[in-house]
Order: structure tokens, then C-alpha cells, then sequence
């Protein structure tokens, strides 16, 4: 049985991970093309999102059949064999779960359109005059969270696009419907499921909000640990081998100790995201500013040490295909590229918690630098160009953000090699590949022994050799110092002590502790000496041991 405290995840998106058949699109032919490669980095789960029928318009995030491939990913026969393949690798499948939503293409909706009462009561409809929504609620993606259909009088809810209707977990058709799709794929050799913003399906009272966009009445709703507990037994019972992850929207500590407790039988662990929303403005990514160092500290040592006295567990990651690039975000993209990619994966990869590391990051991927919206397919990018547009924002500042904090930004074909399109694709890919394939790129970082490629491979395999990392207390260091991110994880008379400079400047640091017997790991700098007083060279990394 694997424990997925020594996991590591390792997330794929399909569409831009390996295209076989050469239209441009990643298919599941690709994902089982490259499982040797995923085999040699050590990862133990392959987390890839969703590639059910789905009219596209978020990425899959719309999904139209549960039980049904999109055919432009391959067929049932290809996933069977990818299952077994990676079975054969001791790997496991995790699968992408959006119970929040369907679109509005799903049979189940098409039905409610349609008057059949049973598939009306599976969504959320609301009277009311068809030009007052019926609440001043936010999509997520922007403008109001209400869809007015004439035929029926009533609005919809949809917390994300228009073609995303949310599901009425209220409803025990519903939650049925949602067991019995979990069934079906477990039944093919699932392993995971991570479920997408899990927390938002039960909805509290639908009053307008006087205070915000409305999330403080769906956020973490009053049925929805119930409603987790449930999924929970009904699905997977006992079978420890089940993984599950929920992904948690604007969530608190709180919650997620009752989410991810060890005794609690609601979820294996959560994904939480306060730690990524240092560069914003409050809630709004739609901003320019420089990220804020301490903030980031603090929560993720928040988050650390909560979770840890709560006996709860987190997944701890930088980049999903939400999420821009790290090395782009928090490092260099210029002379300290290297050092500062491998420094944050150091930084993640020694927490407590379940390491996920999302396709391409192993290699130092960066944003994508795109320059004109014709180069942009994410639906939250599109409609926030439009939006800050229509703030009177300048198209060039609008484009900066966009640089920044687009989706897009992840989304870019994974760089196999040097060649036009990175080794993705024979044909034209469905994003633009990012020019810099010429130089970042899989098939130049498997062999050398210095690149960012094996300095992840050798922290997923500490994970695995060291108890101290999976399961040992955590605990800052030096939290207030201004260049230096600093922990121990300490368990059964073993320590390590991490240290991560986070800036192009050389720093000086003296440790807190005494570092007599203590021995290097691993460094991002290969000559790095254990002493007390540390001269940390830019974006310098070291993982200290004694036990």
C-alpha cells in the first residue's frame, strides 16, 4: 500500500502534455508515451485533469459525460491502457472530479431545460425578473453568477462561466449520481480523485452580499462536511489504497482540519491557496505588485504548523494549470534561472505534506510572455482583458497583468526538446509552445547531473529514504529575517534543517540551532558548507541532516 505521506503527485494536463496523433492536442496515447520519463523523476501518482466529454469552453472544467472520454483525447481502450501501464510502472492514476458544475451540454441539464422535474431539481433556479439577477453574486470569471433562461423565467446559478451550472448537492439524486461516477471509474483501476473546488457545493443562504462578491455565503457551506463524510463512506469505505485531494476555494485553516484530519473520514488532504495570493490585492490577481516575502512565510508556516498540531494534511505545491509559473513568479527567468528553480522546489518538497509537482516544473518551465489576446484560450483571461479594458486600463498594462497571472501562463505545451514545437507536437498546437524549448527543455536536463530535472528527482527520492521528511514535526526558523526561508522537520532523534535564500543577493545567515554533526543532503550550490553562520549565495538551497 502506498503511504501518500512519502508520495509525490505529479499533475498533467492532457491537452499540453503529448500529442501522438499530431492535431495539435495532447491525448492519453501521449501520457502513456511518456510514463518511463515520469518513472525516472519517482513519482508515484499521475494526477491529470479532466478529459471527459466536454465542449471545452474551461479547459474540460465543463464536463458533459462523466463516464465518457472526449474523443480528441483517445477512447476508453487508450485510459484502460495507460492504467495498466503505469500499473506495470508502480505508478497510480488520480483523476480530476468537477462535482461542482456540469455544463450546461450535460444530458441532466439539457433534461431540466427540457421540464423533466427530476433533472430541474439537480441544479439551482431561482424566479425573478429577467433584468435583476437574484443576488449580486460574482462568477468567478466575472460579471454576475446568474443565467436567465426565458423559457423557464428562472435563473441559474453558475459560480463559474455561463456553460457551468452548479450542481444542488441539497438534492440526494445528486450525491447519488456523484457516488456512482466515482464507482465507475475506481472500477477501471483509479487510484485518486482530486476533487475540483470541492468546499462550494453546499451553498448557505442566497442573500446578496453587502460585504463582497457574494463567496462568503457558498465558502465552506453548512452542509459540506457532511456531505464529504458521506462521499467518503459510500465510495471508498475502508480501502486505504484510495487517495483523495480536495481542491479548496477561499477556504480557512479551520475547515480544513476537519477536511484532511486523520480521524475525521472526509479527505486524505487538501489543497489550500492562500500562499499563492501574495502578489494580489486582497482577492484580486488582477494587479501589479511585487510579491510580499513575509506574507508568504507566514502562511505557509501558518498553514505548517496548524495543520500539523491538528493532526491534519496538506498538499503543498507552487504550480497547477491554474497558476502561473513559479520560477517565473517567485525566482529568475534571467542569469539565476537554475538556482532559483531549484531552490523552490527545495522549498515545497521538504514541507510536511504530499509534494505535487505540475508538468514541466521539473525543468524550470516560465510563463509564456504572450503579447497579443488572438494568443490567449483561457475564458478567465479572455474576459478580464475585456473587463480591465473596459476600467480604461491601457492595453499595454492590461497585457502586463496577463503576463503575469494568466492561466495561459501554465498552459503552454510541455517542452520535450529543442525543436520547433518542443518535441509536443508534429503539428500546430492548440497554445503557442514557449520560444525558450530552444533552451529549457526534458531531453537536455535528463542526463546532466546539475540540472533542475535531477535536483527534483533527488528530493522526491529523500522523501521516500528519510521518515524525518514525510512525517517529522515542523518548525520556522529565523521567520522574520528578510532575504531567508528557513524550517526544521524533526522525528525520532532525526533533523533536518532547510535553508532557502530567496533573492539574487548574497545574504549572510546565522542558524538558531547548533549545527554541530549535521551533514549536507543537498544544495543547489554543490560546494556548499555546513556552518553555523551560512554565506548563502543568490537563490542559494541546502538541506541539512543529523540523525
Amino acid at each position: 500500500m502506498y503511504d501518500f505521506r512519502k508520495s509525490v503527485v505529479y499533475q498533467i494536463y492532457p491537452k499540453s502534455f503529448c500529442d501522438t496523433n499530431g492535431d495539435g492536442l495532447g491525448d492519453l496515447h501521449g501520457v502513456t508515451a511518456k510514463l518511463d520519463y515520469l518513472k525516472t523523476l519517482g513519482v508515484d501518482y499521475i494526477w491529470m485533469t479532466p478529459f471527459f466529454v466536454s465542449p471545452q469552453r474551461d479547459n474540460g472544467y465543463d464536463v458533459a459525460d462523466y463516464r465518457n472520454i472526449d474523443p480528441r483525447f483517445g477512447t476508453m481502450e487508450d485510459f484502460e491502457t495507460l492504467c495498466r501501464e503505469a500499473k506495470a510502472r508502480d505508478i497510480r492514476v488520480m483523476l480530476d472530479m468537477v462535482f461542482n458544475h456540469t455544463s450546461t451540454e450535460h444530458e441532466w441539464f439539457r433534461k431540466a431545460l427540457a421540464g423533466d422535474p427530476k433533472y430541474e431539481n439537480y441544479y439551482i433556479w431561482k424566479d425573478g425578473d429577467p433584468d435583476t439577477p437574484p443576488n449580486n453574486w460574482q462568477s468567478k470569471f466575472g460579471g454576475s453568477a446568474w443565467a436567465y433562461v426565458p423559457e423557464k423565467g428562472k435563473w441559474y446559478l453558475h459560480l463559474f462561466d455561463p456553460t457551468q451550472a452548479d450542481l444542488n448537492w441539497e438534492n440526494p439524486d445528486v450525491r447519488h449520481e456523484v457516488q456512482e461516477v466515482i464507482r465507475f471509474w475506481m472500477s477501471k483501476g483509479v487510484k485518486g480523485f482530486r476533487f475540483d473546488v470541492v468546499n462550494l457545493i453546499s451553498k448557505g443562504s442566497y442573500e446578496s452580499d453587502d460585504q463582497g462578491d457574494g463567496r462568503r455565503f457558498y465558502t465552506d457551506g453548512p452542509r459540506v462536511h457532511e456531505y464529504l463524510h458521506e462521499l467518503n463512506q459510500a465510495t471508498f469505505g475502508t480501502d486505504a489504497e484510495i487517495v483523495t485531494v480536495g481542491e479548496m476555494s477561499s477556504t480557512s485553516m479551520e475547515n480544513c482540519y476537519r477536511y484532511a484530519g486523520a480521524d475525521t473520514g472526509e479527505l486524505s488532504m487538501t489543497f489550500s491557496f492562500h500562499h499563492l495570493k501574495v502578489d494580489f490585492v486582497g482577492n484580486e490577481k488582477w494587479v501589479l505588485v511585487p510579491f510580499d516575502f513575509q506574507k508568504l512565510k507566514d502562511i505557509l508556516f501558518s498553514w505548517q504548523t496548524g495543520m500539523t498540531e491538528h493532526n491534519a494534511w496538506n498538499a503543498v505545491f507552487w504550480c497547477n494549470h491554474d497558476q502561473p509559473r513559479v520560477v517565473s513568479r517567485f525566482g529568475d527567468e534571467g542569469e539565476y534561472w537554475k538556482q532559483s528553480a531549484k531552490m523552490l522546489g527545495t522549498v515545497i518538497h521538504c514541507l510536511r505534506g504530499t509534494p505535487y509537482v505540475y508538468q514541466g516544473e521539473e525543468l524550470g518551465m516560465t510563463n509564456a510572455g504572450f503579447t497579443s489576446l488572438d494568443q490567449y484560450r483561457d475564458v478567465e483571461s479572455i474576459n478580464h482583458y475585456h473587463i480591465l479594458r473596459g476600467r480604461g486600463l491601457h492595453e499595454d498594462s492590461v497585457y502586463d497583468i496577463l503576463r503575469v497571472h494568466s492561466r495561459d501562463n501554465s498552459r503552454t505545451p510541455m517542452q520535450w526538446d529543442d525543436s520547433a514545437q518542443g518535441g509536443f507536437t508534429s503539428g500546430t498546437p492548440w497554445l503557442s509552445v514557449n520560444p525558450n524549448t530552444k533552451t529549457i527543455n526534458a531531453e537536455s536536463q535528463i542526463d546532466d547531473p546539475d540540472s533542475i530535472f535531477n535536483h527534483y528527482r533527488k528530493l522526491i527520492a529523500l522523501r521516500k529514504q528519510y521518515d524525518v521528511i514525510s512525517a517529522g514535526d515542523f518548525a520556522p526558523l529565523d521567520q522574520k529575517n528578510p532575504s531567508v526561508l528557513a524550517y526544521t522537520r524533526t522525528l525520532d532523534g532525526q533533523q533536518i534543517v532547510v535553508v532557502n535564500n530567496f533573492y539574487r543577493t548574497e545574504t549572510d545567515w546565522t542558524c538558531p540551532i547548533d549545527l554541530t554533526g549535521f551533514t549536507c543532503l543537498l544544495s543547489n550550490y554543490p560546494d556548499t558548507e555546513v556552518q553555523t553562520k551560512l554565506h548563502l549565495r543568490p537563490y542559494e538551497s541546502v538541506i541539512l541532516y543529523r540523525g
